[in-house]
């Protein structure tokens, strides 16, 4: 028999497993890919963002989720860059409060994790796909179908983005098939549909700049990019949980200029200069620009430039979003992450119902649950 079995080796997973070979289970991880934590290293490509150094109430009032403040007190921020310390790891952080490394990859840290559950005796089991429960945990592996009866278990199997990578939620319909409540995944932190005119593509690609979205009455500033589909970009996956909500977005594309300076330079330009001239006068960037004379040519000049409507479109799908919402309900879970379903088996990671802005909070909340799950099954 098996004595501690994590599903998945993601960082929820990597981490369970570090808990419970601390407490001297011997560990046994199955990964369905041929490599572990491929999510983990597709997010270190653009710069490992691993936490962000921010006092504790407000970094968990990030998450919005009431449940997931025990975990996160438990192993916050400053814990997260004290454990990467001991890998050797030696971190930064930025202006905005934002953690990296400094080689900023996610690949020399997660070869010094790795090697350390080696060292503690930890099996990790390449190619070991699970496809469900019958009278045990059932897998695909190279030898064939193989079913393991753990003393314990820790499921962290991801969400339902980047299905390519491992996050397919495969596991959905059996937790459901057993009394597991599951909220619906949706997108987070994801871009938006937009139907653009053709006159648009030639910014496609680029970034607007030092502005503000307005959403209802949350102001966020920062930039983001227009693609061929839609714009995405770190200030629309701010806002992101309120547009899917439904929320309209306008743009302030002048927000360090009162309303009443912009009327007042645009009322000492030639009234028969065209607006892209007077735009270009005013100093609108090009996207800026490009953006006004989308949607703002019927709009009084002061409302395009200080309250620009977006018209956007849904959410773009899933799969593309950098995380999600939704996934198993608290509800059925104990508070040590057990399932009142499945008794000894373990629920962390993005298979929970929280959800996260970027920033250093997505890697934070999966090391703190998997921290959790691993310390609570050790002791089951």
């Amino acid at each position: 028999m098996i004595d501690a079995l994590v599903i998945g080796a993601g960082p929820a997973g990597l981490m369970a497993a570090e808990e419970l070979a601390k407490a001297g289970r011997r560990v046994v991880i199955c990964e369905g890919k041929s490599s572990p934590a491929r999510k983990f290293l597709m997010a270190g490509k653009s710069g490992l963002n691993i936490t962000k150094a921010q006092v504790l109430p407000a970094f968990i009032d990030a998450f919005q989720s009431p449940a997931m403040a025990p975990f996160l007190a438990d192993f916050g921020p400053e814990a997260v860059m004290d454990w990467c310390a001991q890998l050797g790891i030696d971190l930064f952080t930025g202006s905005s409060g934002r953690v990296f490394p400094k080689a900023m990859k996610a690949s020399p840290l997660l070869r010094a994790w790795l090697a350390r559950l080696a060292g503690m005796g930890v099996d990790l089991r390449s190619r070991w796909r699970w496809v469900g429960i019958e009278d045990g945990f059932s897998f695909d592996t190279p030898e064939g179908r193989v079913i393991l009866h753990p003393k314990v278990t820790v499921l962290a199997l991801g969400g339902a983005s980047w299905a390519r990578l491992g996050s397919d939620a495969a596991w959905v319909p059996w937790l459901a098939q057993m009394g597991v409540a599951i909220t619906p995944f949706q997108p987070a932190n994801m871009g938006f549909h937009l139907d653009w005119s053709p006159h648009m593509a030639k910014v496609f690609g680029q970034a607007v700049k030092g502005v503000a979205l307005c959403v209802g009455q949350r102001r966020e500033r920062g930039e983001f990019v227009i693609s061929s589909r839609g714009v995405e970009g770190g200030s629309i996956y701010a806002v992101s949980r309120e547009l899917r909500a439904g929320a309209p977005l306008t743009l302030d594309l002048m927000p360090d200029v009162a309303k009443a300076d912009v009327a007042l330079r645009l009322s000492a330009m030639r009234p028969s200069e065209t607006l892209a001239n007077r735009l270009r006068k005013l100093g609108l960037s090009a996207t800026a620009l490009a953006l006004v004379m989308e949607f703002g040519r019927a709009l009084p000049a002061v409302q395009a430039i200080k309250a620009l409507p977006i018209p956007l479109g849904g959410p773009r799908p899933m799969d593309e979003a950098i995380s999600v919402a939704g996934g198993v309900a608290f509800a059925s879970l104990t508070q040590d992450l057990e399932l009142r379903a499945l008794p000894k088996t373990f629920v962390c990671g993005e298979m929970l119902d929280w959800e996260a802005p970027t920033g250093g909070y997505l890697l934070t909340g999966c090391f703190a649950t998997g921290r959790w799950a691993g310390r609570a099954a050790a002791r089951g």
